[in-house]
C-alpha cells in the first residue's frame, strides 16, 4: 500500500512542481498597450513598465522632433495579401521588419526569401506564437532559437536580433532573457483592429485613423495577411511622403534609444 501511494504521489509532485515553475517566472505578466493621444502626440508607456529600456526594449523614436516612422509587420501565415504589402514596400523604396512564425517560414519559404532579397529585416515572433509569461527561461529560449533555426536552415535567411513578444504579452523576465540572447524587444506606439480577416475595418476609416494616430518616431504595428491594408497601403505610404515623414528601421531606432 505504501508503494503504491509512492508512486501516485510522485506524478502528482512532478506536476505541482512545473506548475509552481510556470507561475514564478509567468509572475508580473504584462498586456502591452500605449494610449493613443490626439493632435498627433506622443504616447508614452506606464510607468510600471519603465523596464523595458531598462533591458533593451522600445516602442518609440527617441527623438522627439524627428519625422520618422518605423514600420513593422506582424506575419503568421500568407493569404494574399503579403505578397501585395512586399509589391507595395517595394514601389516606394521602403523597408520594413517582418516579425515572422515558424509556419510562415516552412509554408512559404520563398517569400521569407523576397522580403530578406528586398531589404527588409526578418525578425523573431517565436516558432509557435505562444504566451510567453508562462513558459520558464528554458522553454522561453526555445521558441526564440527554434525559430532562428528554421529560419537558417529552410530559407538561409539569419534572424535580425529584433524580438516581438506574441500578443504583445510579456514579463520582465521575458525581456531579460531576450536581452541575454542579444535581442531587442519591439513593441509600437500605433496599431488598430486589423488582425480578423472576418472583420475587415473599411479603407477609408482605418487610413484616416492611422494619419490621424502618426506621430514622429512612431513605431506603427500592420498585420500583412489584412486585406485593408493591403487596400490602403500605397495611398498611406504617399500620403506619410508627402507629409515629411522618412522611414526608419529598426537598427536605426535602438541606435538612437540607446
Amino acid at each position: 500500500m505504501r508503494n503504491k501511494f509512492k508512486k501516485m504521489l510522485l506524478p502528482l509532485t512532478a506536476l505541482c512542481l512545473a506548475a509552481f515553475s510556470v507561475c514564478v517566472y509567468g509572475a508580473g505578466a504584462y498586456n502591452w498597450y500605449c494610449k493613443r493621444e490626439k493632435n498627433h502626440v506622443r504616447p508614452t508607456a506606464e510607468n510600471s513598465m519603465a523596464f523595458i529600456s531598462e533591458n533593451g526594449g522600445a516602442y518609440i523614436g527617441k527623438d522627439p522632433e524627428e519625422k520618422v516612422i518605423y514600420l513593422t509587420f506582424d506575419a503568421g501565415y500568407e493569404n494574399g495579401n503579403i505578397s501585395r504589402i512586399l509589391d507595395t514596400l517595394k514601389k516606394h523604396n521602403v523597408r520594413g521588419a517582418f516579425f515572422v512564425l515558424e509556419n510562415l517560414v516552412t509554408r512559404n519559404t520563398d517569400l521569407v526569401k523576397r522580403m530578406a532579397e528586398e531589404g527588409h529585416l526578418i525578425c523573431n515572433h517565436t516558432a509557435r506564437h505562444k504566451d510567453m509569461t508562462r513558459m520558464n527561461e528554458e522553454q522561453f529560449k526555445e521558441e526564440l532559437l527554434k525559430l532562428e533555426a528554421v529560419l537558417k536552415d529552410t530559407a538561409g535567411v539569419e534572424c535580425a536580433k529584433f524580438y516581438r513578444p506574441p500578443e504583445g504579452r510579456f514579463s520582465e523576465s521575458n525581456l531579460k532573457t531576450a536581452s541575454e540572447m542579444g535581442y531587442k524587444t519591439v513593441f509600437w506606439s500605433l496599431a488598430y483592429a486589423d488582425w480578423d480577416n472576418d472583420k475587415q475595418p473599411e479603407p477609408e476609416k482605418a487610413k484616416q485613423l492611422l494619419l490621424a494616430n502618426t506621430h514622429n518616431g512612431a513605431v506603427i504595428l500592420l498585420h500583412p495577411t489584412s486585406k485593408t491594408n493591403a487596400d490602403i497601403l500605397d495611398s498611406l505610404l504617399t500620403e506619410w511622403e508627402n507629409q515629411g515623414y522618412r522611414f526608419g528601421t529598426l537598427d536605426e531606432l535602438f541606435q538612437t534609444a540607446d
